[in-house]
């Protein structure tokens, strides 16, 4: 079977064990995600499955991605992502995938959109320590030097500065499986997930051993 699906941050909830201790997890709406195309070695140079999640109107869609979805003969999906398949599979167009891929235990991988924090200083960005907070300084956030002098007369590539923070590709890894209820589409994952509530995810069975 693949080995992940696509879904969406609920939020942050606790769950008490039969011992009555209580477990921080983050619920996610996994799935129902839908095949939408199925890579072969043989026409795409590799094997790989293509899953559409969240359906949408027609209207809503290009007319590129409404005649990718109208040769499949689906309907549209809001979010696509590539899923690396077995040659052994026999997923095809149309297939669904739920959430009871996943079993309470099994370690995940869940990769979302980090929140944007906008531009930030040294100090936020990277923690920096900043300088004398004593009266007459003139450095209290400020970088310091970010160059080199007259070699090589140019900013180190990769210097840490001032910047967007945020709003960027973050994986959290190895994390476990709590609880998945398949009738709600509902996966619970100990510890937080990157992103903000309502955000795209994407949950793969890690092939890393556990903590």
């Amino acid at each position: 079977m693949v080995r992940g699906l696509i879904g969406r941050k609920i939020g942050m909830t606790r769950v008490f064990t039969e011992d009555g201790r209580w477990v921080p997890v983050t619920v996610l709406e996994a799935g129902p995600c839908t095949v939408v195309q199925r890579k072969t070695v043989e026409k795409d140079g590799y094997e790989a499955v293509q899953l559409g999640f969240d359906a949408m109107k027609e209207r809503r869609c290009t007319r590129p991605m409404l005649g990718h979805f109208k040769k499949a003969g689906l309907a549209p999906e809001r979010t696509l992502r590539e899923l690396r398949l077995d040659a052994s599979e026999a997923l095809k167009s149309g297939d669904e995938v739920r959430a009871d891929l996943f079993r309470p235990g099994d370690r995940v991988d869940v990769t979302g959109t980090s929140k944007g924090k906008g531009f930030a200083g040294v100090q936020k960005r990277h923690h920096f320590r900043g300088g004398p907070a004593s009266h007459g300084s003139m450095s209290h956030r400020r970088p310091g030097s970010i160059g080199a002098s007259s070699d090589p007369s140019k900013v180190v590539k990769g210097m840490r500065m001032a910047g967007h923070m945020g709003s960027g590709r973050v994986t959290a890894r190895n994390l476990e499986v709590v609880q998945v209820d398949p009738e709600k589409n509902l996966v619970l994952v100990r510890g937080c997930v990157p992103g903000a509530n309502g955000g795209i995810v994407v949950l793969k069975k890690t092939r890393k051993g556990s903590k």
